[in-house]
């Protein structure tokens, strides 16, 4: 081999490898990217997720609902509120003070018992599934909605609920979108071979049900639909 043949190899050599190295880079620039946008889209959903268990805070101590209704949907906002921290042991302001009070009378009414708090361990997904559980037993029935938004402040608490659970919805599909691609990404050959995500923890999906009440108005559809009525694609009420 002469020396041009030999200069040729070793520069064909390095062009190569200079191409992998920057393959390289590129995947785990996007993997990291992947990741910070993983870590974002979470941090969203707990806050939205926080939004929502406070605004049904403030329906369960309103005084709209029955007590019995006051009761349970306090208890899961509290507990859905424990789970996140920002219980009423922490300084943050997100759990109404009433509310607190509203939960200490009812355990004292079943003996003493201390009122719920955060739960070691608890699983988030369970909890604010029970929340969304509890407002269904409010929110399911449209004439009981349409009688919430008729007192005073009413409809100015459905509203604000609804804005929060609709953020929920998406703020979590935006969630668990991103962290199906980061998953994708991960399980490639070149990502699993160079170890790429590090010690990068696998991201998880965020899983809980938060199906909209049936007498609860989207944002932008206006009032509950008619009792009586089935909501359409569009969630108008049509009998």
């Amino acid at each position: 081999m002469n020396g041009t043949a030999w200069t040729d190899a070793v520069l064909l050599v390095v062009a190569v490898l200079a191409l992998l190295l920057w393959l390289v880079w590129v995947r785990a620039s996007r993997l990291d990217r992947l990741h910070r946008k993983v870590g974002a889209s979470r941090a969203v959903v707990e806050a939205q997720l926080v939004r929502r268990a406070t605004v049904a805070a403030e329906l369960a101590t309103s005084g709209l609902l029955d007590p019995a209704s006051s009761v349970v949907v306090g208890e899961a906002a509290w507990a859905a509120l424990s789970a996140s921290g920002a219980d009423g042991d922490v300084p943050s302001g997100l759990l109404p003070a009433d509310l607190r009070v509203l939960l200490r009378a009812d355990a004292g009414g079943r003996g003493g018992a201390t009122p719920p708090g955060p739960t070691p361990g608890a699983d988030r997904g369970l909890v604010e599934s029970e929340l969304t559980a509890a407002l269904h037993e409010v929110l399911d029935d449209v004439d009981e909605v349409a009688g919430l938004a008729a007192d005073p402040g009413g409809q100015e608490l459905l509203d604000a609920l609804a804005a929060a659970w609709y953020r929920v919805q998406l703020a979590r599909r935006f969630h668990n979108e991103a962290v199906a691609q980061t998953q994708r990404v991960r399980r490639g050959l070149v990502v699993r071979a160079l170890r790429l995500a590090g010690h990068a923890p696998e991201p998880r999906t965020v899983e809980l049900d938060d199906a909209w009440p049936a007498g609860l108005a989207r944002p932008g559809e206006g009032s509950a639909p008619r009792a009586g009525g089935t909501r359409g694609p569009a969630g108008s009420a049509t009998n």
